[in-house]
């Protein structure tokens, strides 16, 4: 398919994970793509070898002057904005609300919650001002309950979450839709490490097993609905959150973390 042919699409987040699968996908069904990073780590070299159409952008997600200038290279590089995939994140880890400290709160926050209010502020009115768009944020499962991630990482996907619903409203009659996808336990960087320990102590199969699919999730999967969610199939989807995470959501079930001990 090419679905996205002649568009133009902003990844953030695009160097590693979910975002790096996104922007492939996209780049595959034909959009101009701009991929906007810390690090690119390789992502621009695998879609220009595929013939894609891309532009790199070095940018931090949390920072305004950063986002406003990927908005500006999209419309500079490929004439307007049409998608946005507000991706970039990060985990903050484990830890409880008593081992964090505010300053660990705001920069979560800053990247996971003001990240894609950035993105939606910057884009959503050059999508108006050309007849529409599509917005895609990345939250999480975390977001919609407890037990799922650290509590500042949970407490920002939530936010994420009332952001696209309190963004569809104000949006009302622009033409920009502005969606979320909740991915549950994906393998990605910042997955990384229980992935690692899973299988360096031979307990791979039990990665995923509190999902009904009793599996881990791949970033293309979550690119397969992102994709979607971005694209004319989804015209009459707006102010959703769509869990992929192979049912884990049905339910939540967690290990409760008791008053008083470390994580673990």
């Amino acid at each position: 398919m090419m679905r996205f042919a002649g568009k133009s699409v902003l990844v953030t987040g695009a160097g590693s994970g979910i975002g790096r699968a996104c922007a492939l996908a996209f780049a595959r069904e034909g959009a101009g793509v701009v991929c906007g990073d810390r690090t690119d780590a390789g992502t621009t070299a695998l879609i220009e070898a595929a013939g894609g159409r891309v532009v790199a952008c070095t940018m931090d997600a949390g920072a305004d002057e950063d986002v406003a200038g990927a908005v500006a290279l999209a419309v500079e590089r490929f004439g307007g904005i049409d998608i946005v995939h507000a991706n970039a994140g990060i985990s903050g880890g484990l830890a409880s609300l008593f081992e964090q400290s505010a300053d660990d709160w705001a920069e979560i926050l800053r990247v996971n919650l003001i990240g894609p209010f950035l993105a939606i502020r910057h884009a959503a009115p050059v999508m108006a001002a050309a007849g529409g768009g599509a917005i895609v944020c990345t939250a999480s499962v975390a977001g919609l309950r407890s037990g799922a991630g650290g509590a500042a990482y949970s407490a920002s996907k939530a936010g994420v979450i009332n952001l696209v619903q309190t963004a569809a409203q104000q949006l009302s009659g622009s033409g920009v839709r502005v969606n979320a996808v909740c991915p549950g336990l994906i393998e990605t960087g910042m997955t990384a490490m229980v992935y690692d320990h899973a299988r360096q102590s031979g307990k791979e199969g039990r990665i995923g097993r509190l999902n009904p699919l009793r599996r881990g999730g791949e970033a293309e999967e979550v690119a397969n609905v992102v994709l979607f969610l971005a694209s004319p199939e989804a015209s009459y989807v707006n102010g959703q959150a769509w869990a992929v995470d192979g049912g884990l959501s049905s339910s939540h079930p967690f290990t409760r973390q008791d008053y008083g001990r470390t994580a673990v």
